[in-house]
């Protein structure tokens, strides 16, 4: 991985996390002050094989437990509400391009009300169960030549992205004048991650390599002349993290408890909006 411009630089030691999902190995989270962003350290050379474990929901539709369960049930809301906020935008030709698009579902929503869908998943996995769906799925961002965009989705994805700089250059040059950019992503800034500390699941190392807060995101991509026109709240999200969290930190299932942690994170947020997870709109100016 590259040592991304000035990310790498004056790195102080944040928190030390366990891979709860597959190696059960140890990461520093570092932060780095300057973008008020937090890195996990060291980066393994084979990535791709942490995301090799049926824990990992976003690539299958599994229903097989508790924790899958309520992900799906979320999912399909939360699909009706991803739609509403794409077709909230004036485009010229409904264009859409979802990156880490999983299992396709977001997209095949979008199919169906008319917009023109591409998509990109790395996971062979999560495109063969797209594919079963009749959406067909690229496996890099280098795939596209050509084609520009006017909305660009990435729904808790950039925080996996190797070549963070890099890539958020290629997005720019991926959407239309005035097309609109839609990043969901972790807030370590939340009560949820500040109460979980290392066990906050969705630290999710070293899966997670970048852990985004409201300023970073917009430092980051006013460097490449874009800005932050909305933030907006995912509020399921601290739910189902602290049901995760909690097992992690209690090695036991507690929805109650669990619940509970997930409600004061968004009742916290009401007036700091530091939810869970949140929605950046951001505009190609």
């Amino acid at each position: 991985m590259k040592k991304e411009n000035g990310l790498y630089k004056n790195l102080k030691p944040f928190l030390n996390c366990i891979d709860q999902t597959v190696s059960k190995e140890s990461y520093e989270v570092m932060i780095n002050k300057e973008y008020d962003m937090l890195i996990t350290s060291p980066v393994p050379d084979n990535l791709e094989n942490y995301y090799l474990s049926d824990s990992y929901i976003s690539h299958t539709d599994s229903k097989k437990t508790l924790f899958d369960k309520v992900y799906q049930l979320v999912k399909n809301y939360t699909l009706k509400s991803k739609l509403n906020l794409i077709n909230s935008f004036n485009t010229d030709d409904k264009t859409i391009l979802d990156i880490g698009a999983g299992t396709g579902d977001f997209l095949n929503v979008c199919k169906k009300n008319n917009w023109k869908i591409s998509g990109i998943e790395p996971s062979l996995k999560a495109r063969e169960i797209a594919s079963k769906k009749s959406i067909t799925l690229k496996e890099d961002i280098t795939e596209i030549k050509e084609d520009k965009f006017d909305v660009i989705t990435l729904w808790h994805v950039l925080e996996h992205i190797p070549n963070l700089i890099e890539y958020i250059s290629q997005l720019k040059k991926l959407l239309k004048n005035k097309g609109v950019l839609i990043i969901a992503v972790p807030n370590y800034k939340s009560y949820d991650a500040k109460y979980y500390k290392e066990f906050w699941a969705a630290y999710d190392v070293p899966r997670h390599l970048w852990h985004f807060s409201k300023s970073s995101i917009e430092k980051l991509f006013s460097s490449v002349n874009m800005k932050v026109e909305k933030i907006l709240p995912m509020k399921f999200d601290s739910f189902y993290v602290s049901l995760l969290s909690e097992k992690y930190k209690t090695k036991k299932s507690r929805p109650i408890r669990a619940f509970y942690r997930g409600l004061k994170s968004n009742l916290k947020a009401k007036t700091t909006k530091e939810y869970s997870s949140l929605i950046y709109i951001i505009k190609n100016t």
